[in-house]
């Protein structure tokens, strides 16, 4: 019996808790400080439960001293220091937490304590870099084109938008700046300073905003030009830059009445309950990876595409199952022993072992999550 202890219970960790324990041969523990959130789970389906403050040292380290295996799935700003923790705890993990740090600082202490830890593994970055890993073993890729984005099946939600993530976070990527690769360089741009926009199937003209999520792939791949956007409705992007012009994204504390306030958390605390996702309301996951390069000689072009949405049956909303599914198809990988290379790995060194690509996507459809791939 594999010992799974899942940290965090929120949109995404709930359901790779309700994955995983489906599974023979897993006992799967779900780990939150929200009570009322981890007995509502464990009514429904086979999971025990544990409260803790994971922003302790002490919470976490109690939580995982008895697990075969760790997933993360945190808010980012506690991420950095909960993985840390579980390496010191010598125990493997998989985390989608997404937290600003430089996971390789953790590299040299994962292989003292012998440990497998596999981060920024949810659907972009995550998905996309396996498949850019498993191409950079098979050809000499040239160029990376990444779009992806997580939005409403409806277009006429507020401000044209709704998310499954913490409000402020992706207020706080509006107002920051995205890195792309441009002939060898890293280049930075504002993310919403660029005016692109992307025909796909199912969801027509998306606007394609620079974003960070390259990350880790600027230091593990060499290839001299990439780009990540992320992918919105056009009217949202407009609403958005409306906002940044007017201040209202501002990090900079302004002073209203004697108090201090950032005017970005103000406006954070009140789009908040406009952006979330009601039960049996339904989104939906799209993705284009273009991967260019040389292959046996010869150019060569791969298309992936993506469109994934939510599930009334199961009600895991699209983001969920594309991220949560990709983490939890990387632990099965982990612990039966298909990937165990120790020390730090972004999901693009998975890739790059034989047949673990190959896997991970078996998962994927077994679940419904399909990528379709075109080569010219």
């Amino acid at each position: 019996m594999s010992r799974i202890v899942v940290l965090g219970c929120g949109a995404v960790g709930r359901h790779m808790a309700i994955d995983l324990c489906k599974a023979p041969g897993c006992e799967v523990i779900s780990v939150d400080v929200n009570q009322e959130g981890l007995e509502h789970l464990a009514r429904e389906h086979p999971i025990q439960i544990r409260v803790e403050d994971l922003s302790t040292v002490e919470g976490v380290t109690r939580a995982v001293e008895d697990a075969d295996i760790v997933i993360g799935s945190v808010p980012g700003f506690i991420g950095y220091a909960i993985l840390e923790r579980v390496i010191r705890a010598g125990k493997n993990i998989v985390d989608i937490s997404y937290f600003p740090e430089d996971p390789f600082g953790l590299d040299d202490l994962a292989k003292v304590k012998r440990v497998t830890a596999v981060v920024d593994c949810g659907v972009v970055p995550g998905m996309a870099n396996i498949i850019l890993g498993d191409h950079t073993r098979k050809m000499k890729v040239t160029r990376y084109e990444c779009y992806v984005g997580g939005i409403p099946e409806s277009r006429n939600a507020p401000l044209e938008y709704k998310s499954p993530f913490p409000v402020l976070e992706v207020l706080e990527e509006y107002a920051g700046s995205g890195r792309m690769v441009e002939d060898g360089k890293v280049v930075v741009k504002p993310m919403l300073s660029e005016t692109m926009t992307i025909d796909l199937d199912k969801v027509g003209t998306l606007a394609c905003l620079n974003s960070d999520g390259l990350r880790t792939l600027i230091r593990t791949t060499g290839i001299p030009d990439m780009f990540e956007k992320t992918l919105r409705y056009p009217g949202h992007v407009d609403l958005m830059r409306i906002f940044k012009d007017a201040g209202f994204l501002n990090l900079t504390p302004i002073q209203v009445k004697g108090a201090s306030v950032r005017p970005i958390d103000v406006t954070a605390s009140l789009i908040s309950p406009l952006w979330k996702y009601e039960p049996g309301e339904a989104d939906l996951t799209v993705m284009r990876l273009v991967i260019f390069g040389v292959e046996d000689g010869k150019p060569a072009t791969y298309t992936y595409d993506l469109c994934d949405e939510y599930d009334p049956a199961t009600g895991a909303l699209s983001m969920a199952r594309t991220t949560g599914y990709t983490c939890t198809a990387v632990t099965r990988l982990v612990l039966d022993g298909g990937y165990s290379q120790k020390g730090i790995s972004p999901p693009e060194f998975v890739g790059r072992v034989d047949g673990c690509r190959e896997s991970v996507e078996r998962y994927l459809e077994d679940r419904g999550v399909h990528c379709k791939m075109q080569r010219s």
